[in-house]
């Protein structure tokens, strides 16, 4: 993809906890607070797993395009009414304990590139039906591809067909926005995760 679309940093991170327990509850908050926060495109948008002795669920985090567009939307956030919502922006929080700590943990994990599974990203709206590898990689954000149980030094071939069943999540991992990969029919391949049991984005048409 021509355009950047590199996580901008600790002061363009918000990091929400809502109570979610599973990622796809996650999903549907992500795609509800984009839509209810008129969130701008660029805007990359993950869950993260919290594992912490008062919190067992999923926080979402958003990365926007620069700091002035994030201190809006974090104006945005706090605002809503939403009982038990936690919130976090650089040194700022909201919200009560574990919650607050939760969407700390998450805006963390997502400035720095250490985690996160993305939900919205540049280029997603590509990924329906099939497409290329390289297509993928020139279409979207995602930089690096894995598949899983047959790594290869230069990765897949880009013309290699990829199946994204309309539910493509990358991670980031050491800094990239990685997407595994698993072999599937006639030598294609599929992301390694799955829908289940239909894709969230499919509930927001």
């Amino acid at each position: 993809m021509s355009a950047p679309h590199g996580a901008p940093g600790v002061h363009s991170v918000i990091g929400v906890d809502a109570g979610t327990a599973s990622l796809r509850e996650a999903d549907h908050l992500i795609h509800d607070l984009a839509a209810r926060l008129g969130l701008p495109r660029g805007t990359i948008a993950c869950t993260h797993l919290i594992r912490t002795d008062e919190r067992r669920g999923t926080a979402v985090s958003f990365a926007l395009p620069d700091a002035r567009t994030a201190a809006i939307t974090w104006s945005h956030v706090v605002a809503l009414d939403h009982p038990g919502l936690g919130a976090a922006l650089a040194g700022r929080s909201y919200g009560a304990e574990p919650a607050a700590h939760a969407a700390v943990l998450a805006a963390e994990e997502h400035a720095h590139r250490r985690g996160g599974r993305a939900v919205l990203f540049p280029g997603v709206d590509h990924l329906t039906g099939t497409v290329t590898v390289a297509d993928l990689l020139a279409l979207t954000a995602i930089d690096r591809l894995v598949v899983v149980g047959a790594p290869t030094a230069d990765g897949p071939e880009p013309t290699t067909p990829v199946l994204t069943r309309d539910h493509v999540r990358p991670e980031w991992r050491d800094g990239h926005l990685t997407l595994a990969l698993v072999p599937a029919a006639g030598g294609t391949l599929a992301p390694f995760e799955v829908p289940n049991p239909t894709p969230c984005c499919a509930d927001h048409a």
